[in-house]
């Protein structure tokens, strides 16, 4: 199952319609808000979104992941140092989040 689908292919339920059952098709954007999904879900997620994100050229994207307590951004940063895509990432400046997204860099599409 891949959680994203350009905007204008959107077939399938949204976030704001979709039962809890039904994969969802969410828009590439420059950040992905992981407010709205379920910590199980983060994984496969985010491989989704950063090959989605390479796919539509972008270079840099936001995981904004919020400052709670640390706990959501070390498992995102987990999956960060290991993913393959990933050139490197840090904590967003303060206008973009500070410690509450971390910006990723992405490797150049073949």
């Amino acid at each position: 199952m891949s959680y994203f689908n350009e905007i204008d292919e959107l077939d399938g339920p949204t976030a704001q319609d979709a039962p809890e059952d039904e994969p969802l098709a969410i828009p590439i954007e420059e950040a992905l808000d992981l407010h709205t999904f379920r910590p199980a879900e983060v994984g496969d997620l985010l491989d989704d979104y950063l090959e989605a994100a390479r796919e539509k050229g972008f270079r840099e994207v936001r995981i904004i992941h919020g400052k709670g307590s640390g706990q959501l951004r070390h498992r995102v940063q987990v999956i960060l140092e290991r993913h393959p895509l990933v050139v490197s990432f840090k904590p967003a400046e303060a206008s973009r989040g500070g410690w509450g997204a971390t910006v990723v860099t992405l490797k150049a599409g073949d």
